[in-house]
């Protein structure tokens, strides 16, 4: 235990107790992962340095982390994800927290700095930012590092085209890629927690606006899933044909977003991808339109560009700004163009975040088993686990599974049977 950390205000502590209870009722699935390596300590002897969302639900990770014996060290892994009251729990519970709500570019690097003192034998990411600290700024403890994980779809797609470019010098697990969190977590985590931060940011009734999603991968479906259950019109924007096509059989609209700009009372941006919306869109957007985004980095949404075509701007409500454009229409950009999920709401609900935090524990123990031996690329966790931690979710909702018999194993096995 160590009174090592930085927070805003370790007198929220009380609070943050609060909250990760609450979590910690919600997340059945890391509770028995937590009793069983409580008793084994995998992780005895190991030092994680991890760079995620400091919220309740990471909070409940952490807990689990340290019960199987590792060391850890935490910084938020965005300037406005951070919850205090948790962060300040979890400082008070003895762990090496640096993370607050509303920090600089500069104190965020330095506070990932921090959590590299511990010189990590692994490495647990939310975006690939710690992972490229140790790369470009602290190379001298990449020998020490068995490999790391990765949480997100944007910080696995940098690792990939990392490994690729002969660039990553230690094998990742890409958690993302696994079933119980790419179909869970992004589909119906990002879908709740994305409206949940534009409700809470604005107070609109969706119910018969024009709500625009840009990408339609796993992410950008939750977001049009839930945004139609609320009443909404909603229009897809894709560059990928097969995407935009599972969009249209889906039962929305598709278009361009030079053709959306000009009808859509809502936009939200979840692809991954630099200059989503750009002036030129801005300029077409009509009279209090909302803009957010719920992808990891702020480069979807060209706020810049806003700013130079607006005459002024002023925040109208928390997590919401208002740009009076010079022809008088207004254009409003939420949680400035960063997570809106997380930034303007609370993030995932505890349920879902409760099976990918399954997937980072069982990264974690993968990796300071067989690091040393596996290949310094971007991993994906066997399918095994993903059945196994499904599982354990269907049993703490009271629900069953069918079994296959020994003569349906035969036939599934089999290759000689015909017509």
């Amino acid at each position: 235990m160590t009174n090592d950390y930085q927070v805003k205000d370790i007198g929220l502590a009380a609070e943050g107790k609060k909250q990760l209870d609450w979590a910690e009722a919600h997340m059945p699935v890391l509770r028995l992962l937590r009793e069983r390596v409580a008793k084994e300590k995998p992780l005895s002897g190991q030092r994680i340095a991890g760079c995620l969302h400091v919220t309740k639900e990471t909070g409940i990770l952490v807990r689990t982390l340290a019960a199987a014996g590792a060391e850890l060290a935490w910084s938020g892994c965005n300037p406005l994800s951070t919850q205090d009251e948790v962060a300040a729990a979890l400082a008070a519970e003895g762990f090496r927290i640096y993370a607050w709500h509303g920090m600089g570019t500069r104190e965020f690097y330095e506070c990932i700095d921090r959590t590299l003192e511990i010189r990590p034998t692994l490495t647990l990411d939310d975006g690939a930012d710690l992972i490229f600290r140790i790369h470009d700024k602290r190379p001298d403890l990449i020998p020490g590092v068995l490999g790391g994980s990765e949480e997100t779809t944007t910080g696995v797609h940098r690792l990939r085209a990392m490994a690729k470019a002969g660039a990553l010098r230690y094998p990742i697990v890409a958690v993302n890629d696994s079933e119980t969190k790419w179909d869970f977590d992004n589909v119906y985590g990002t879908g709740q927690s994305s409206i949940d931060g534009i409700l809470r940011a604005t107070s609109v009734l969706l119910a018969g606006k024009t709500f625009v999603v840009a990408g339609y991968g796993h992410c950008g479906r939750g977001c049009a899933m839930r945004a139609r259950g609320m009443g909404s019109n909603v229009l897809v924007t894709e560059v990928k044909a097969t995407a935009a096509l599972k969009a249209a059989l889906e039962g929305f609209g598709v278009a361009t977003m030079d053709e959306a700009a000009k009808v859509g009372d809502i936009f939200i941006t979840a692809t991954g991808m630099r200059d989503v919306i750009t002036g030129r869109h801005f300029a077409a957007m009509k009279d209090g339109a909302i803009v957010c985004n719920t992808g990891h980095y702020d480069v979807e949404v060209a706020i810049k560009e806003l700013e130079k075509l607006a005459k002024g701007k002023r925040e109208i409500r928390p997590n919401c700004e208002e740009y009076e454009m010079g022809d008088g229409r207004r254009i409003y950009v939420l949680a400035q163009g960063r997570l809106v999920n997380l930034a303007a709401a609370e993030g995932h609900p505890s349920e879902v975040m409760d099976m990918s935090f399954a997937n980072q524990l069982r990264a974690m123990i993968l990796l300071a088993k067989e690091g040393r031996t596996m290949a310094r690329a971007v991993h994906v966790l066997p399918e095994e686990i993903d059945q196994e931690i499904a599982g354990h979710k269907l049993v703490s909702m009271g629900l069953a599974l069918d079994s296959l018999t020994k003569e349906q194993i035969a036939y599934r096995d089999a290759y000689s049977e015909g017509t």
